[in-house]
C-alpha cells in the first residue's frame, strides 16, 4: 500500500486553516485506505498562520507543518514534494474549493500507473460555480496552452493534483517558476516528456475570499507561456 502526502500551501490563512484541516483529516480517515499525511506548507505568512499550523501539527498525529521564508505557492510545493518520503505526493488549495470526493480518484490513477493525476473543471461532467470573469479567463488561458504547445490536458490551474514520487523528483527540479505558473509549467513539461496525465471530473466552487490576484496572475502566466515557447531548453 503506497503512502500519500497531501500538501496544503498557505499564505495568510489563519482564519480558515484549522477548519479546513479538520475537514480534510476526517475525510482522509474515512475515505483513503493508504497511509497518509497532511503537510501544511506556510510560505511566508505575515499573520498567525504559522502558529496555527504548528498547533495543528501538535493536535493531529497525521499533520506536519513546514515554514518558508519566501512567498510563492510553487516554492512551497517544490520544498514539500522534494523533501517528501511518500510514494505519492499531492496538493489541494486550503479553501477546499474542489470537492474532496474526487481525491481518492487522483490517488487511484497514480496507483494504476499514471504519472500525474489532476482535477479538471473543464471536463464534461464537472460541476463548477464561479464568476463569468474567472470562467472566461480560465477557458481562454487553457485554449492558449493547447494552441501553443499542442497539449491534451484541459485545466492547468486547478489546485487539485497528485504525482508519483518518481515523477515529482524528476520534473520539479526542472520547473523555473516559484509562484502560480508552477502548475502549468509542471504539466507542459510532463506532457512534452511523455509522462502519462490523467484528468478527473470535479465539483468546484469559487472561494469569494481567494488570495489570487486574477489580472497579475494572468499576466505572469502569459509571460511564463512565452518563456516556455521560445526558451524551451529544459523541455528537451
Amino acid at each position: 500500500m503506497p503512502t500519500v502526502d497531501v500538501v496544503i500551501p498557505v499564505y495568510n490563512e489563519e482564519h480558515v486553516l484549522a477548519q479546513s484541516i479538520n475537514t480534510l483529516s476526517q475525510f482522509l480517515e474515512e475515505n483513503l485506505a493508504q497511509e497518509w499525511q497532511i503537510v501544511i506548507a506556510d510560505n511566508a505568512s505575515t499573520d498567525k498562520t504559522w502558529q496555527v499550523a504548528q498547533a495543528l501539527s501538535q493536535e493531529y498525529p497525521d499533520v506536519a507543518a513546514m515554514h518558508l521564508d519566501e512567498k510563492g505557492r510553487g516554492r512551497a510545493l517544490r520544498k514539500a514534494w522534494l523533501e517528501s518520503n511518500a510514494d505519492i505526493v499531492s496538493y489541494m488549495d486550503v479553501d477546499l474549493s474542489t470537492e474532496l470526493a474526487a481525491f481518492p480518484g487522483l490517488i487511484q490513477a497514480i496507483e494504476e500507473g499514471y504519472d500525474i493525476a489532476i482535477g479538471s473543471r473543464l471536463l464534461r461532467g464537472s460541476s463548477v460555480k464561479r464568476s463569468f470573469r474567472r470562467e472566461f479567463t480560465s477557458r481562454s488561458y487553457n485554449f492558449i496552452i493547447k494552441a501553443m504547445f499542442f497539449t491534451k490536458f484541459s485545466d492547468a490551474q486547478c489546485g487539485f493534483k497528485a504525482l508519483s514520487s518518481k515523477a515529482a523528483q524528476e520534473l520539479v527540479p526542472l520547473i523555473q517558476d516559484q509562484e502560480w505558473f508552477f502548475d502549468t509549467e509542471l504539466l507542459i513539461l510532463a506532457a512534452k516528456k511523455g509522462y502519462q496525465i490523467m484528468e478527473i471530473q470535479v465539483a468546484w466552487i469559487e472561494d469569494p475570499d481567494t488570495r489570487v490576484a486574477i489580472a497579475k496572475t494572468a499576466f505572469d502566466d502569459l509571460k511564463g507561456l512565452l518563456r516556455l515557447r521560445f526558451r524551451p531548453g529544459h523541455m528537451q
